[in-house]
């Protein structure tokens, strides 16, 4: 009974550090951010249009997948304005629409999933013909998360990483440096419970991608909810982890009994699927969504393989063979650990860095964004505890196999405690936009049409400017009567010019698609307020001429 109960209290010891992490997880817990923008769209947000289009172009900074429903364009006169199911190719999104759409203003809402398995959701106009008040949808296509859902996301990952780190870190050990005299039956109890966390967490990731998507409540979910998530790349994934892991949990029977079972084929298995379970998590986070995928999905599996095998060899250590193993039986498994642990914290440092720099992309992003700070976090965390287990590989050297493991206890202890802490800022890291995404979002802002209106007593003149930055520009003439009917044109002409820096008026050759639609393509070498200055002729001898002025930047 006394065994039984120092035992529990070791238990308890090693779950404290888990726990201090996920409080961790909950004060950081913020509403989760979409990692895709939208970049371009056709027609684009905004402007007018001489004739209905059959379809519209969303373009995506990232792949992304679609949401069955939530894709819908409304009409002027609140009817669906779109026809078929959209499709998806890349980041590219196309909505097919009816034919013969009626003038006026088009509104178009979309919920679909990014590459990290974000839903990403916003709204667009344009108008054919002529502006009018937009139609107003059903429903809201921004990307609205329960809180209940928010908050158990990151907890769910937190969980997942946990039994990671009491799945490898302990297997690595027994089947490595345990000696053959001691009891299997605790480490073989931390083995469970972490396969139990893993297969948990998978379950739980599984249900709350429904609602997280769908932007519906825990228990609003629906049996053809569950179905969507299963037959998308996230649910794929997440399908493969769980077959890993219970495909694992049979070959380490034998390991756990400690009979002599096991084979070194089953090992070599184990090793296998050890490394199919570590792809699951990246394949489903960042990484696939990275400039990079292949390079970021390799570095983050190392990055989480490197923080399991340090942190569970830490548990089993702590729990199990500093209170249990011999003087010679410390004296021989130490230093293997010392060096394990080296080159563990070796590939955390190397994957992490390499990481964090595709990420960010930017010093600046490091701390203007709350990614860049949480990584920033992360490192000073991860320093100290670096030094703690350099002062922990001090004490193996210097310590004869004689001395008491009292002292290299609690120096682990602490070891466990802040790289606990660390696996909690990981899991809400996940959870937040990395700078590139900001930096993407960026761009489109400063990237959109300029679009202006002029008018007099006989024209009304569209004026489209894409895409307003330093460059190559695109530009759109539309002609209209004042009660916007389409005016024929016989003659245009323009020209651009910034008299703030001296330049002088630069021609812009245009090019008649229709009677009251031209074309025309010009270089705008530097940003500022750019003046253009357009004539019409529309006769012989009535001609007219606008003037505007539009910011490049």
């Amino acid at each position: 009974m006394a065994v039984m109960t120092v035992d529990r209290r070791r238990g308890a010891t090693v779950l404290l550090g888990l726990l201090i992490g996920m409080i961790g997880v909950l004060l950081s817990a913020v509403p989760a951010s979409a990692h895709a923008v939208l970049t371009s769209s056709d027609p684009s947000n905004g402007t007018i249009v001489p004739d209905a289009p059959n379809k519209v172009t969303l373009t995506f900074s990232e792949s992304v997948q679609l949401i069955s429903g939530k894709i819908r364009v409304i009409a002027p006169d609140g009817s669906r304005a779109d026809q078929g199911d959209p499709t998806a190719e890349g980041g590219r999104v196309t909505i097919p629409l009816r034919s013969g759409g009626a003038r006026g203003t088009y509104l178009v809402t979309f919920r679909v999933i990014s590459a990290d398995s974000h839903p990403v959701g916003g709204t667009i106009t344009y108008s054919v013909g002529a502006a009018s008040t937009p139609p107003s949808a059903d429903e809201t296509a921004d990307v609205k998360v329960d809180p209940v859902v928010r908050a158990l996301i990151p907890v769910g990952k937190y969980v997942g990483y946990a039994g990671l780190v009491l799945l490898v870190g302990p297997v690595l050990v027994l089947a490595l440096l345990w000696p053959q005299r001691l009891s299997r039956r605790g480490p073989g109890r931390v083995i469970w419970t972490g396969i139990g966390l893993v297969i948990g967490s998978t379950v739980l990731g599984l249900w709350l991608q429904a609602p997280y998507t769908l932007g519906t409540g825990l228990f609003d979910v629906r049996l053809g909810d569950l179905r969507d998530v299963l037959g998308s790349t996230f649910g794929a994934v997440m399908l493969v982890r769980l077959a890993v892991v219970i495909a694992a949990a049979f070959l380490l029977r034998p390991l756990l009994v400690g009979a002599g079972g096991e084979s070194k084929l089953d090992l070599a298995l184990l090793g296998v699927l050890g490394v199919a379970a570590l792809a699951t998590w990246p394949l489903t986070g960042h990484p696939t969504a990275s400039p990079v995928p292949g390079v970021s999905v390799v570095l983050d599996a190392l990055h989480l393989a490197a923080m399991a095998v340090w942190l569970g060899g830490l548990v089993m250590l702590f729990a199990f063979l500093l209170p249990r193993a011999n003087a010679r039986e410390l004296g021989a498994i130490l230093p293997i650990w010392s060096r394990w642990a080296a080159a563990a914290v070796g590939a955390l440092i190397f994957a992490g860095v390499v990481q964090a720099l595709i990420e960010v992309s930017t010093l600046d992003g490091l701390f203007t964004s709350t990614y860049g700070r949480l990584i920033l976090v992360k490192v000073g965390l991860a320093a100290v505890v670096i030094g703690v287990a350099a002062y922990s590989r001090k004490l193996v050297k210097e310590r004869s196999a004689e001395e008491s493991p009292r002292g290299l206890r609690g120096v682990v202890l602490v070891e466990l405690g802040i790289t606990a802490v660390v696996l909690g800022v990981t899991a809400a890291l996940v959870q937040i936009a990395p700078p590139r995404t900001a930096e993407a979002a960026q761009t489109t802002a400063t990237s959109q049409t300029v679009t202006q209106t002029l008018t007099d007593k006989t024209m009304s003149l569209q004026v489209d400017i894409y895409p307003a930055t330093v460059g190559n520009n695109s530009m759109h003439l539309y002609a209209y009567t004042p009660d916007n009917k389409p005016l024929p044109v016989v003659e245009w002409k323009a020209t651009a010019a910034l008299p703030a820096k001296g330049i002088e008026p630069i021609e812009i050759p245009l090019l008649r698609i229709t009677d009251f639609h031209a074309i025309g393509d010009i270089a705008l070498p530097q940003a500022g307020d750019w003046t253009f200055k357009f004539t019409a002729r529309t006769t012989d001898i009535d001609q007219t001429t606008f003037t505007m002025t539009a910011t490049i930047s």
